[in-house]
């Protein structure tokens, strides 16, 4: 026996003691990829890893952790592919653009992360801001520095001059601006070329640029297309060499039909899609990224005098509706849909509104928590990582009080949030 004591005691201090695990109760458990939920599961984690999912209530051993959510709903974190974690909109906005300095926009953006990531949202795709931002707001939650969703940023935007991504749209010519590829505005292919390889070097992981004009921008049309079949080809050619996909802003038909044809991975918003355009992503497959919210959300601020520019305000009174009903259109056509809010138009952390507005147009709601799941996983080449409570899987996990299947508004008012094995909320 002393014998046996000894050499446990020197593989204690080889090895040090085993490690503890985390269980957690989940009175339902929606598996998403079953596409359906289950009653009593427990589900254990180590370190940052799901490493079982088992039925019933485990009791757990010494020096576990037991995480009671047996009058929760556990699902996996959510995923949102358009938000713009730098600011969010306000009468001041256009003021903003002269006044904030890059730690400004820094500050706004950990604290607007830190709000996603208690809303629910552990992963997140940042498609413009300025200054990089985000690219460097991501290598500090990588690192542990400050809480947030795992981003993947495209840095700064591309447009051509005057374009929607324009950063100097609005200024007066006294000004004298003529912004270039590194600060996001191209004008013909060398151009596009050098803009895509100056975000490789920036340390983007996405591309984005804006296909046809936007509703808040201060410019007049929110629809015409703003780059050329040959400009978009070089961006999408010149992204692949450096393994970057493009997510492609689009209102108007014309721009979408292009940036369809040209292979961009994604159409932001789609306001005046075609049944044309519909049928090109499906056979593409070309992801639609919604952002019903932002729509909604520009449509009421539109009556209020004095909230937008004067160019503005009537794209943005127009919008708000048809983006609602071509999101249904889509959907019922057979578009593949991954959840995006355009958050930063509206407030950080109320992302989840958009499943409402989703449902409400016909999608059921299991459907709805899918493109937040396991769709925005596969849709970012994660899908073998994330976006499923399953062995194997990171640990990002939220639980809400009621069950979102039967009223997705639920998912409004997330009430535990762990990401990477670690307990945020």
């Amino acid at each position: 026996m002393k014998q046996l004591i000894t050499i446990t005691s020197m593989l204690l201090l080889c090895t040090g003691p085993v490690a503890a695990d985390t269980l957690i109760h989940a009175g339902r458990m929606i598996d998403v990829d079953a596409g359906r939920a289950y009653n009593d599961r427990t589900i254990r984690i180590s370190g940052d890893t799901i490493t079982a999912v088992e039925s019933g209530f485990v009791t757990p051993a010494d020096g576990d952790t037991l995480i009671d959510l047996r009058q929760s709903t556990v699902l996996p974190g959510l995923m949102d592919m358009h938000v713009h974690l730098t600011g969010e909109y306000s009468a001041s906005s256009n003021l903003n653009r002269f006044v904030l300095n890059e730690a400004d926009y820094a500050f706004d953006a950990a604290k607007h992360a830190r709000r996603t990531l208690n809303a629910g949202f552990t992963v997140v795709r940042n498609l413009g801001d300025p200054f990089n931002v985000t690219i460097a707001l991501r290598k500090a939650i990588a690192a542990g520095d400050v809480p947030g969703p795992l981003i993947f940023s495209a840095g700064k935007t591309l447009a051509s001059t005057g374009g929607h991504g324009d950063p100097t749209n609005g200024w007066a010519a006294h000004f004298g601006a003529n912004p270039g590829p590194k600060d996001g505005v191209v004008n013909g292919v060398e151009d596009a070329r050098q803009a895509i390889r100056q975000r490789y070097k920036d340390g983007a992981d996405w591309i984005k640029i804006t296909a046809t004009g936007g509703v808040l921008s201060v410019a007049k049309n929110g629809q015409n297309p703003q780059f050329t079949m040959e400009e978009l080809e070089a961006i999408i050619d010149t992204a692949a060499d450096y393994g970057l996909r493009v997510a492609a802003h689009a209102h108007g038909t014309e721009g979408m039909k292009r940036a369809v044809l040209a292979g961009v991975a994604s159409i932001e918003h789609g306001t005046y899609m075609s049944e044309e355009v519909m049928d090109l992503m499906i056979e593409r497959g070309t992801y639609y990224v919604p952002t019903v919210m932002a729509g909604s959300w520009v449509a009421e601020k539109a009556a209020i005098d004095g909230f937008f520019p004067e160019l503005v305000r009537p794209k943005a009174a127009a919008i708000g509706p048809i983006i609602a009903d071509t999101f249904g259109k889509a959907y019922r056509r057979g578009v593949p849909i991954v959840f995006g809010t355009d958050t930063g138009v509206s407030a950080h952390g109320d992302n989840a509104q958009e499943f409402a507005l989703m449902v409400a147009e016909g999608m059921p709601p299991m459907e709805a928590i899918q493109s937040a799941t396991i769709v925005a996983a596969d849709f970012l080449d994660i899908g073998d990582t994330h976006g499923r409570i399953e062995e194997g899987f990171q640990a990002d996990i939220i639980a809400v009080r009621g069950d979102p299947l039967d009223d997705i508004a639920v998912l409004q008012n997330v009430s535990f949030v762990m990401k990477g094995g670690t307990v945020y909320k």
